[in-house]
């Protein structure tokens, strides 16, 4: 199954895939007001998983905080590095 391109934003991958998590990721530090609702309109996640799927993220050792209605990454931890996520996932909407 090839992966699909959300006209909003980014590549889109199917439910399930752990790659999923990497372009949430990568909204919530390319947004400039990464809500739950910003977050599903430019990735294509379901709203009632969102807070779920960051969770998920603190298994790569990201830290994310919410501020109010809004997502910051306080960390990106030891594992997952911006720019290597960023390249993945450019590369990944050409595949």
């Amino acid at each position: 199954m090839s992966n699909q391109k959300n006209e909003q934003w980014i590549v889109k991958f199917p439910k399930g895939d752990a790659r999923r998590l990497f372009v949430l990721l990568a909204a919530i530090d390319a947004l400039p007001c990464p809500t739950i609702t910003t977050l599903s309109l430019k990735t294509g996640h379901n709203k009632g998983t969102i807070k779920a799927d960051i969770k998920r993220l603190e298994q790569y050792g990201v830290d994310i905080e919410l501020q109010g209605d809004v997502f910051r990454i306080k960390s990106w931890g030891d594992l997952l590095k911006k720019d290597s996520v960023r390249k993945y996932l450019r590369t990944s909407k050409n595949s």
